[in-house]
């Protein structure tokens, strides 16, 4: 079988998977946040919390628990990795030095689980399984907890409120990310993927020294960070490490994890605003997009003019010989597409116009389908500015799913869609011009700036992420990653739930004969088109000086 048949068979089949589980999941979810029920267990946690789930929350509420429980995670997070000498199953790892443990606490609560230490070398036990690994979860429910605010936004009746913060988060980990996230570890620990609490050991001898090998809970975590869209990897190698990810099948089943969640919140949506037809309108758009980027990747990586390539049968450095270019290139593509970051091959080594597209893919705000909920806030407030667009074309005013698009929502969601691109090329830019920070590129040239413009694209759309060949570990990047980080997390959600809370307050207008069907066909091409124009608008003075001048050269 040929490399090329290889790589559509496996992409048919992850189609076909995320076919399968789309309807019962999608449904599920809707259930779960529609829901007026709480579990025993659910009521403990929020006795425990001092909470009273039933309260529901305007936006400025919502939003305040928001930050208040990610501050806490921040902080207690950072007190973890501050005090890991002195703590049981440390595998006698020192404490992080500050500027680390900042740029890594984050990192982590921010969903980004961008990495500037070696997971082998840095963390113990308790802080991979205690820190790590619970805000693996709790990040992923607070990012679909803001997403289900803004659809409930779309279907209220003036009531202004976007239901209870502590429910949806709580919900989140209970009902949905936990059961799965235990599943899919069984499935790859059956697979061959490590799980224990195993100390280092020294194994075989090497030019006169030994190789060292850790333990870890690797398989549930693994599954939680592919699941929730998390990224960080117990090992430096990530999702490329044998232990993480053993097998083609496993590696196929990590990119299923990756992506399930993501789409079928497209069906949450429909089910939530009354019109399933609108899910799949959005549905559309992500599928058309991921398919393209994964057929572009495809191309350019198996492309082999040169005679290194050629031989190879395509672009294989940085690529597994475990997985192939097909494998890694359907990897690399959901990755940046979504808000995951973990990897299974190293894209600074892909071709240029390969590493480009990875970029774009976190560039266009990683919507397709994006992170588990900010994909699809992400893709709603595309969705208000083409239908903006569209009302400009005809000149009348605006409506989507039945709430007009006034000055207030068009403001706010112009300011979420520029938050991101300002954090990336103003943080590139002042890095460029930083001899310090230059110094810390590996490759001069198109290539160098790329991996400086790959660093905060990745933490500004929190998608973690390392295009390899830049020292991310000094006191400018870790504390500029982590403050792109936060702003790039907790300013666009500012602005969805404002928006939310905005809807919510309206009154539903009825459908005309003028009213623009958001879920045809027409609408879906609009959709992406406003989203490709105003990506390549933004970014492509970037990405012509990187990926496409490196791209061109070769």
């Amino acid at each position: 079988m040929s490399p090329v048949l290889a790589g559509v068979l496996q992409l048919l089949a992850l189609i076909a998977a995320l076919s399968l589980a789309y309807v019962p999941l999608g449904t599920y979810m809707a259930k779960v946040y529609s829901s007026d029920r709480h579990l025993r267990i659910e009521k403990w946690i929020y006795r425990g919390i001092g909470v009273n789930p039933n309260v529901r929350m305007s936006w400025p509420a919502y939003l305040r628990g928001v930050l208040a429980f990610s501050a806490v995670g921040v902080l207690l997070l950072y007190l973890l990795q501050r005090l890991q000498g002195v703590l049981p199953f440390s595998l006698g790892f020192r404490s992080i030095e500050p500027a680390q443990a900042f740029n890594t606490a984050a990192s982590f609560v921010t969903n980004t689980n961008w990495q500037s230490y070696a997971g082998e070398q840095a963390m113990g036990h308790v802080v991979q399984t205690a820190g790590l690994a619970v805000q693996n979860f709790v990040s992923g429910a607070v990012g679909i907890a803001v997403a289900v605010a803004l659809v409930r936004g779309f279907a209220a009746t003036r009531a202004g409120e976007l239901g209870n913060f502590w429910a949806d988060l709580v919900r989140g980990v209970i009902r949905i990310l936990l059961p799965i996230a235990a599943v899919a570890a069984i499935v790859l620990v059956a697979a061959g993927a490590l799980q224990n609490f195993s100390g280092i050991h020294a194994v075989g001898q090497f030019l006169g020294g030994s190789q060292q090998w850790n333990g870890g809970a690797v398989a549930s975590q693994e599954a939680i960070k592919e699941l929730a869209t998390n990224g960080g990897g117990v090992f430096n190698a990530n999702s490329a490490h044998p232990f993480e990810n053993p097998t083609p099948f496993t590696n196929l089943f990590e990119i299923f994890l990756i992506l399930v969640i993501p789409f079928a919140l497209t069906r949450t949506f429909g089910l939530m605003v009354g019109s399933v037809r609108q899910g799949y309108a959005i549905l559309a758009t992500m599928v058309t997009i991921w398919v393209g980027f994964v057929a572009l990747m495809m191309w350019t990586e198996f492309a082999h003019h040169e005679g290194a390539l050629r031989l190879a049968g395509g672009a294989m450095e940085g690529k597994e010989v475990r997985f192939g270019i097909g494998a890694s290139s359907i990897f690399a593509v959901s990755t940046t597409l979504t808000s995951t970051g973990a990897v299974d091959s190293f894209h600074s080594s892909y071709t240029g116009f390969g590493g480009g597209i990875t970029l774009l893919g976190m560039m266009l705000g990683e919507i397709a389908p994006g992170g588990v909920g900010s994909g699809l806030y992400g893709i709603l407030i595309m969705a208000i500015i083409a239908v903006f667009i569209a009302g400009l074309m005809v000149g009348r005013t605006p409506e989507y799913l039945g709430k007009k698009i006034r000055t207030r929502e068009i403001k706010l969601a112009a300011v979420y869609i520029l938050i991101t691109p300002a954090l990336v090329l103003v943080c590139t830019a002042v890095s460029m011009a930083l001899p310090s920070a230059r110094h810390s590129m590996l490759n001069h040239g198109a290539h160098g700036f790329s991996e400086i413009l790959y660093a905060f694209t990745s933490a500004s759309n929190n998608n973690g992420s390392a295009f390899a060949g830049l020292n991310a570990n000094t006191d400018w990047f870790n504390t500029m990653t982590g403050l792109a980080m936060l702003f790039g997390r907790f300013l666009p959600m500012v602005f969805v739930l404002a928006l939310a809370g905005s809807l919510a307050e309206q009154q539903p207008v009825p459908v005309t004969a003028g009213t623009l069907r958001t879920e045809k066909p027409l609408f879906t091409g609009l959709l992406v088109g406003a989203i490709l124009i105003i990506v390549g608008l933004t970014y492509f003075p970037a990405l012509a000086l990187g990926p496409l001048a490196e791209g061109l050269a070769s």
